[in-house]
């Protein structure tokens, strides 16, 4: 079950401007206290010929589209290609990865969204890792805090691992499919190509190529 959480086996690294942040850390959710400070370093190497820096800490690419009613705080990277549309919200500490999509409506919030990901409409992201060509279907949020605010961990299989984190939102495998309305619970862990049926509530660790019809009812792709 530990296997199926580690980097290696939900995200390419080669598909994100923050794969160096990924060092040394066996399990994704690791990385989620280092964002802010990665930013900051990774940030003042950028070529200013590709990157142009703006207001506190922003860096977005001269490629990236930026809708004038988008609201980005810093520190935030927003990568070649990407696109952000009408009324995004992007908090801070957020990377946006190449031809990546925040539509309308969205708010990022301490989150490493890889290269090719669509979080196109009413969604909220936060305290979260989304892998490449992973989307989002309208509506669908990540849930980052447990109701009763102590700390999170991530189950599966009658195993549980502490992650010592009070905010932690999900980590969503290369390529996963998260259908409308779906919420992720805190510490849920989507393997990759793994899809989630609309409406659905999810918590813990579902494996590569399923479908989460519900919690009940998870079956292997065919």
């Amino acid at each position: 079950m530990r296997r199926q959480m580690e980097i290696g086996n939900l995200f390419d690294l080669n598909c994100t401007i923050a794969s160096k942040l990924f060092d040394g850390c066996q399990y994704p959710w690791e990385v989620l206290p280092k964002i802010k400070n990665f930013i900051l370093e990774l940030g003042a190497t950028l070529s200013e010929e590709e990157f142009e820096k703006k207001g506190e800490d922003i860096w977005i690419a001269k490629t990236a589209k930026v809708a004038p009613t988008a609201s980005i705080t810093g520190p935030c990277i927003i990568d070649d290609g990407a696109e952000i549309r009408h009324c995004a919200f992007i908090r801070g500490s957020a990377i946006i990865g190449k031809n990546s999509v925040v539509g309308n409506s969205a708010e990022i919030k301490n989150a490493v969204i890889f290269d090719n990901v669509q979080v196109p409409h009413y969604n909220y992201v936060g305290d979260s890792v989304l892998g490449t060509h992973s989307h989002f279907g309208a509506g669908a949020v990540t849930s980052n805090v447990k109701s009763d605010r102590t700390l999170v961990t991530v189950k599966g299989d009658g195993e549980q691992i502490e992650t010592g984190l009070k905010k932690f939102g999900a980590m969503v495998g290369d390529w996963a499919e998260i259908g409308c309305n779906a919420v992720l619970c805190p510490g849920t862990v989507i393997g990759r190509n793994t899809t989630v049926y609309p409406l659905v509530c999810v918590r813990g660790l579902i494996p590569s190529s399923h479908i989460v019809k519900n919690m009940g009812n998870i079956v292997m792709k065919k």
